[in-house]
């Protein structure tokens, strides 16, 4: 207790705290509702006021209302943020100014999409983000390419606004240019390497490359095995192997391995020994060709028995008392 009978503050004890919220709307509706004459009434009844409430007594009599609007506003906003609707609101803002801008005479009632091959013109338009609620006045075309570009089966885009309501899209498409494989899923590639599609049932007669790092590699090596139809006519898929070199899976199940350098030679003599000796309907299951100056080829269990056999049977017999 001080001398006078009276608790005293403990230094520690917290200090009172200071709304700044209510502050602000108490000192609005000060504002609103001050007295005309120009002794305010805090002064009449000897209080010190807030520098806060100094300085909007300074300020034109409509200010306070305009801050108390701008006040609500900032609230309303930030509870639409942390409410999760603001995607809402603005989807709301949005469906109200196109439906004033199509009554007005800017609704959108003609639409052509051209270079389009895989995909249809509905799809195209929902990509792009057009509906039928969309006025061609608040139509962002640069927006529009953009989320048309992030697909992965448009290379390019062009869009043009004619008023008051024509819209033309056009597109340019990747192809679809091989079946990727890796980790057991396969994928639709364009030839810069592109993933197309997940869904290949469309696409079953294309080339067919597996292992990672194949989707880039594959435009190269493929045009390069084109170029031996003895080889590539009977070849079911390309692996990739430690990224760095390429082995051929025959239809018939015979596994090629090529060469890191080379593959171009390589190939060459693989066709030329196809030609000659039928080397592709032999008894193997493997044929290597990784070294510069010899090829190696691996028989079957069943052709490997049978020459076993067949070199026994073609060794000489010992005559008695030979030592």
């Amino acid at each position: 207790m001080d001398n006078g009978g009276r608790l005293a503050r403990s230094p520690r004890s917290p200090r009172p705290q200071f709304d700044l919220k209510q502050a602000a709307f108490d000192a609005a509706a000060a504002l609103c509702a001050r007295p005309s004459s120009r002794s305010p009434a805090y002064a009449r009844r000897g209080k010190r006021p807030s520098r806060l409430i100094l300085t909007l007594e300074r300020l034109p009599r409509r200010a306070g209302i305009i801050a108390t609007l701008l006040l609500l506003a900032l609230s309303a906003g930030l509870g639409a943020v942390k409410g999760g609707h603001l995607e809402r609101l603005m989807a709301a803002f949005s469906d109200t100014r196109n439906g004033l801008a199509n009554s007005a005479g800017f609704r959108i009632t003609s639409v052509a999409v051209t270079g389009r091959n895989q995909l249809s013109q509905d799809k195209v338009l929902a990509i792009g983000g057009v509906n039928g609620r969309s006025s061609l006045l608040f139509l962002d075309a640069a927006l529009v390419r953009e989320r048309l570009k992030a697909n992965p089966w448009i290379a390019d885009a062009t869009v043009l606004k004619l008023y008051p309501g024509e819209l033309r899209i056009d597109i340019v498409e990747r192809k679809a240019f091989a079946l990727w494989q890796r980790e057991g899923h396969l994928s639709v590639i364009s030839d810069d390497g592109m993933v197309l599609d997940s869904n290949v049932d469309r696409f079953l007669t294309l080339p067919l490359v597996v292992g990672k790092g194949a989707e880039t590699h594959a435009k190269e090596f493929l045009a390069l095995l084109s170029r031996y139809p003895q080889v590539d006519s009977v070849t079911k898929a390309a692996i990739f192997v430690g990224e760095r070199r390429w082995n051929l899976r025959l239809d018939d199940g015979l596994d090629i391995r090529l060469p890191e350098n080379g593959v171009g030679n390589a190939l060459a003599a693989l066709s030329a020994l196809d030609k000659e000796d039928h080397l592709f309907s032999r008894d193997i299951v493997a044929v290597d060709l990784r070294l510069p100056d010899r090829l190696i080829v691996q028989l079957s269990e069943d052709a490997a028995k049978a020459r076993e056999e067949s070199l026994k049977k073609k060794e000489p017999k010992k005559k008695v008392g030979d030592a």
